[in-house]
């Protein structure tokens, strides 16, 4: 999980993929705790899951992706 686990918080290093997708997307390296509450206040995201599967973020990822 090495390369998964790289862009999480150290605190959170050697956790397995389904603790790592229950943290709190403030596990991630570079989100603050303020940036967490603005993401809960705007789209109920609260976990690192809820953010990789938030619909809105899916489709902004399919228009960047486009060719």
């Amino acid at each position: 999980m090495a390369g998964i686990e790289d862009h999480f918080d150290m605190a959170y290093h050697g956790k397995s993929g389904e603790e790592l997708a229950s943290s709190p997307v403030s596990a991630l390296k570079g989100v603050t705790d303020a940036d967490a509450e603005h993401l809960k206040a705007a789209f109920g995201i609260t976990t690192v899951k809820d953010l990789g599967t938030n619909k809105f973020f899916l489709w902004a990822q399919e228009v960047a992706n486009a060719k």
